[in-house]
Protein backbone atom coordinates (compact mmCIF):
# COMPACT_ATOMS: atom_id res chain seq x y z
CA UNK A 1 0.00 0.00 0.00
CA UNK A 2 1.56 3.45 -1.04
CA UNK A 3 0.68 6.67 0.76
CA UNK A 4 1.19 10.03 -0.62
CA UNK A 5 1.88 13.10 1.84
CA UNK A 6 3.29 16.43 0.70
CA UNK A 7 5.34 18.98 2.52
CA UNK A 8 5.35 23.01 1.77
CA UNK A 9 7.43 25.97 3.03
CA UNK A 10 10.48 24.04 3.50
CA UNK A 11 13.68 25.85 3.25
CA UNK A 12 15.98 22.72 2.70
CA UNK A 13 16.78 22.48 -0.88
CA UNK A 14 15.40 20.04 -3.30
CA UNK A 15 18.87 18.21 -4.04
CA UNK A 16 19.58 17.80 -0.70
CA UNK A 17 16.13 16.45 -0.11
CA UNK A 18 16.49 14.22 -2.60
CA UNK A 19 19.72 12.82 -1.34
CA UNK A 20 17.93 11.74 1.78
CA UNK A 21 14.65 10.57 -0.03
CA UNK A 22 16.82 8.12 -2.52
CA UNK A 23 18.13 6.43 1.01
CA UNK A 24 14.61 5.34 1.85
CA UNK A 25 12.73 4.87 -1.01
CA UNK A 26 11.02 1.71 -1.74
CA UNK A 27 11.43 0.37 1.90
CA UNK A 28 9.05 -0.45 4.81
CA UNK A 29 8.04 2.50 7.77
CA UNK A 30 9.95 1.12 10.22
CA UNK A 31 13.02 0.54 8.61
CA UNK A 32 13.02 3.98 6.60
CA UNK A 33 12.90 5.53 10.17
CA UNK A 34 15.33 3.51 11.47
CA UNK A 35 17.89 4.52 8.56
CA UNK A 36 17.28 8.25 8.84
CA UNK A 37 18.15 7.39 12.98
CA UNK A 38 21.24 7.33 12.00
CA UNK A 39 21.70 10.26 8.49
CA UNK A 40 23.47 13.03 9.79
CA UNK A 41 21.62 15.59 6.89
CA UNK A 42 19.80 18.55 6.77
CA UNK A 43 16.68 17.26 5.11
CA UNK A 44 16.89 13.98 7.32
CA UNK A 45 14.32 15.96 10.03
CA UNK A 46 12.09 17.58 7.03
CA UNK A 47 12.08 13.80 5.67
CA UNK A 48 11.06 11.86 8.72
CA UNK A 49 8.27 13.87 9.47
CA UNK A 50 6.93 13.27 5.89
CA UNK A 51 7.34 9.55 6.46
CA UNK A 52 5.48 9.56 9.74
CA UNK A 53 2.68 11.73 8.39
CA UNK A 54 2.34 9.21 5.19
CA UNK A 55 1.98 6.46 7.76
CA UNK A 56 -1.07 8.34 9.58
CA UNK A 57 -2.80 9.04 6.05
CA UNK A 58 -2.25 5.53 5.48
CA UNK A 59 -3.89 4.34 8.68
CA UNK A 60 -6.93 6.85 8.30
CA UNK A 61 -7.48 6.70 4.83
CA UNK A 62 -6.82 3.45 4.30
CA UNK A 63 -7.37 1.58 7.45
CA UNK A 64 -4.55 -0.07 7.30
CA UNK A 65 -1.54 -0.38 9.83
Amino acid sequence: MEAIAKVTGVRVTPRKCKLVIDLVRGKNVADALGILANVNKSATPVVAKLIKSAAANAVGLYRCS
